[in-house]
């Protein structure tokens, strides 16, 4: 009768093997335990450590000669070359018509190297002629080393061929070769480097000289005025 009353109540019945099924969880965990083992820690193998300790001096040294060539860098403190024209000659001016110029222009560039312990080398040299800013030759120099102070001495001959220039530039020139004096404006373009210690030290120089001249055939140079800047 009591249990036609749950019944009819609705109270859910409890099955039979659940308690038995709980009693047997932690065994089964302990076997599986059992069965596959504690997970072991695996030690740093001693090649390794080596290899991290090697990585590490290797580095110490690096920043060592590093910071080393940066205080001799500083220490020297190295100087631009410098260029400048001592002499120069104008040989040839004439138009085979009123705005095409030929000419003849030989000038002897000297490039200095100013400092005392340093070398530099010249990778890269352009000569430009400019007459009242118009470019009338142009000539490239092979490359070269220089010594710490020394200087080097490099004639170039710059040759103009059917230059166009314009009517009233043109005129400007035949007047001032009247008037025994000729003014043109020289320009170069180097890449220079540096090398100290770890350091290699590349940049590029811009040099612009004012040169006037006598006339020619025996144009000699009267003065100049040469500025060198990165």
């Amino acid at each position: 009768m009591l249990t036609s009353v749950e019944e009819e109540l609705g109270t859910p019945k409890q099955p039979r093997n659940q308690h038995s099924q709980q009693s047997g969880a932690p065994n089964s965990l302990a076997n599986t335990r059992a069965i596959f083992g504690q997970p072991r820690l695996q030690r740093t193998k001693p090649i390794i450590w080596c290899a991290a300790i090697m990585c590490f001096i290797f580095s110490l040294v690096l920043i060592f000669f590093g910071i080393a060539t940066l205080i001799l860098y500083l220490s020297m403190k190295p100087r631009n070359p410098t260029f400048d024209i001592p002499n120069a000659s104008l040989n040839v001016v004439y138009f085979d018509s009123p705005q095409y110029l030929n000419g003849e222009f030989t000038l002897l560039a000297n490039f200095s190297n100013p400092n005392r312990r340093i070398g530099v080398r010249f990778e890269s040299l352009n000569i430009e002629l400019f007459y009242s800013d118009r470019l009338v030759s142009s000539q490239t120099i092979k490359p070269f080393t220089q010594r710490p102070r020394e200087n080097r001495l490099q004639s170039v001959n710059l040759i103009s061929s059917l230059v166009f220039l314009p009517q009233d530039v043109g005129v400007k020139l035949q007047r001032q070769v009247e008037n025994n004096r000729v003014n043109y404006n020289a320009r170069g373009t180097f890449k220079v480097r540096f090398n100290v210690g770890l350091i290699h030290l590349s940049y590029s120089l811009y040099s612009t000289c004012q040169i006037e001249m006598t006339s020619p055939p025996a144009g000699i140079l009267v003065a100049r005025q040469c500025i060198t800047n990165r």
